[in-house]
């Protein structure tokens, strides 16, 4: 019995090893007729394909994936394709990866300041790119702060693959204006109705986003005049680094909510710089909100545009980060969404993988891009709330 089982395992082996070799056999003499095309350079964050650098195969590719092109420089592109005898075989190629994008100056044609001005132009004037974090950003020109007049100048902005924006500005250097403004100057104010009136349907909800600066509210009264959803703030930090601060009214606001049945979201107010921070930020947000009802999308709020160059985040790093945020605010099993204005998310946003959240103060928008949530006022009145609130439209089937 012992000789039969010791035979029968041979033969096994011997079998198995037979069968590796024809496979080896097979695919060491495989006919391979792959030809690349002449051009091996895709953009930086372009959607290229596998299938893009071939200019013909004998066999169709496994799988056409599309290759990752967050990073530049040489990479090696692997895929698997079945050749027309039916071998699967691996192959690669490498292509070139390269950030063709100019910076971007976020500058007019004119730029105010004061005689006397501290300021520095090359810190205060927003200076990116798309791939690199900073940017060689200079001011060319002659100019004199404590001296008033006007200087015709140039920023130049530089990235790390040689990529040059100019831009011609005239910086005027001015006295401080005399007297004070007039006290008399009335307080235009968008009535909350007003907005139910001309934008509520059946498939909008209409609502406000609230903050400690909303003050005590009367959130009976809101309910009484058909405020649909409430989006709290929770906090913010104390600036690049600083700790995490629970708004002074969220508790006061979301109990409250949650206590007339008004649906609430969430935001915060971000101040990070890393994608680690940026996720510990989120857990965070997840602990203060873990013992309220929240059906609404958790937001995350960056609006430092007044010293972006201080964060050291290139585009695409800004919009990663946006994506850590939102990643584990879903993962925790709520919805996720990115605040911003129109200018910004043409400019500088990339495109992801969430809903947004529009900030742009009009009766009628012209941002071409999808949104959830229509920020269209910041100067809305409504009962229930001493002074002015932002006004917002849900869309319950997205634009």
């Amino acid at each position: 019995m012992k000789k039969y089982l010791i035979t029968g395992s041979i033969i096994i082996v011997l079998l198995i090893g037979g069968i590796f070799a024809w496979h080896y056999l097979q695919i060491k003499f495989a006919n391979i007729e792959i030809v690349l095309k002449d051009n091996l350079k895709t953009d930086f964050l372009s959607d290229a394909k596998v299938s893009d650098f071939i200019e013909s195969i004998n066999g169709k590719i496994v799988d056409d994936y599309i290759i990752d092109t967050t990073k530049i420089g040489k990479q090696e592109v692997r895929f698997t394709y079945i050749n027309e005898d039916d071998i699967e075989l691996d192959c690669s190629y490498n292509i070139q990866v390269v950030d063709v994008t100019p910076p971007l100056i976020w500058l007019n044609s004119t730029y105010n300041v004061n005689v006397g001005s501290k300021v520095s132009l090359v810190d205060d004037i927003l200076c990116g790119d798309d791939y690199d974090p900073n940017p060689a950003c200079e001011v060319i020109g002659d100019y004199n702060m404590n001296e008033v007049g006007s200087y015709d100048l140039v920023f130049k902005a530089t990235d790390s693959s040689g990529n040059v924006t100019e831009q011609e500005f005239t910086l005027n250097v001015r006295k401080p204006a005399s007297g004070s403004s007039s006290s008399n100057t009335s307080r235009t104010q968008t009535d909350f109705t007003d907005i139910v009136a001309e934008y509520k349907n059946e498939s909008t909800e209409i609502g406000i986003d609230i903050s400690k600066w909303q003050g005590d509210i009367d959130f009976n009264a809101l309910k009484k005049a058909g405020v649909e959803f409430i989006i709290i703030r929770v906090g913010t930090s104390d600036g690049i680094g600083g700790e995490n601060l629970v708004d002074s009214k969220f508790i006061q606001n979301i109990e409250g909510a949650n206590k007339v049945g008004i649906p609430v979201g969430i935001y915060f107010y971000s101040y990070a710089n890393s994608n680690a921070r940026a996720g510990a930020d989120a857990k965070w947000v997840l602990d203060q909100i873990k013992n309220y009802q929240v059906d609404l999308p958790i937001v995350f709020d960056w609006e430092n545009w007044g010293f972006y160059n201080e964060f050291n985040l290139s585009f695409f790093g800004l919009s990663d980060m946006a994506n850590s945020f939102l990643s584990v605010i879903e993962d925790a099993g709520y919805e996720g969404m990115l605040y911003s204005s129109k200018n910004y998310l043409e400019k500088i946003w990339l495109e992801m993988d969430y809903p947004v959240w529009l900030a742009h103060y009009t009766s009628k928008t012209n941002y071409a891009g999808t949104y959830s949530y229509w920020q269209l006022c910041n100067n809305g009145s409504v009962t229930g709330i001493d002074g002015d609130v932002d006004i917002n439209i849900r869309y319950l089937s997205t634009e």
